[in-house]
């Protein structure tokens, strides 16, 4: 495979994931990463900070995605149909990548510092969330409230969506969690 060949960072991250499965994470290097998909290890950090950033490096995307879809939600959306909306618009972009978020999942799964980051990313996405709605005019405590509700309805339709390996609709996993929530919280 040419160096010159398209999608650089695409090979990178599939080599990544794939050396994670195989050998582990931390006997994996940046050089076995790099040779595995053909490129050099400058190359590497042209698209990564470290090899961690393979497996979270799409956290800025993702909280751009979600303030933007909540800026952009109807002014007559109560904060949790908000969120709803933004858990939503973010869904091609874990849907498109089905095989590779699975594996990405199984990588984090085998590993408890990872398992420290994804938690890191959730409370960063919370925290993101929650801004987004404050900027929308939303006070506390149902700012964050609902950004807290949003990301564990995201969170349960996420882990049902990753373990199972026939590709199911995660809009409706997560439209499902949340109902469930909302149940919950009527005490019906």
């Amino acid at each position: 495979m040419s160096r010159w060949e398209p999608n650089a960072r695409g090979r990178l991250a599939q080599a990544a994931l794939d050396l994670y499965q195989e050998r582990g994470f931390e006997q994996t290097t940046v050089t076995e990463i790099a040779e595995r998909a053909g490129l050099t290890e400058r190359t590497f950090f042209r698209y990564f900070a470290d090899k961690r950033e393979v497996l979270f490096g799409d956290q800025t995307m993702l909280e751009e995605i979600y303030a933007s879809a909540i800026a952009n939600a109807p002014a007559s959306a109560a904060p949790i149909d908000a969120v709803a909306t933004a858990l939503e618009t973010v869904v091609p972009v874990f849907q498109e990548r089905h095989k590779l978020v699975r594996q990405r999942q199984a990588v984090i799964a085998a590993n408890p510092g990872l398992q420290e980051r994804e938690l890191l990313k959730g409370a960063l996405l919370t925290s993101a969330i929650a801004e987004a709605l404050r900027r929308r005019g939303v006070i506390d405590p149902a700012a964050s409230l609902a950004a807290e509700v949003g990301v564990i309805a995201f969170k349960m339709a996420y882990a049902h969506w990753v373990s199972t390996p026939d590709e199911q609709d995660l809009s409706q996993l997560i439209r499902e969690s949340l109902n469930q929530i909302r149940v919950m919280i009527a005490g019906q």
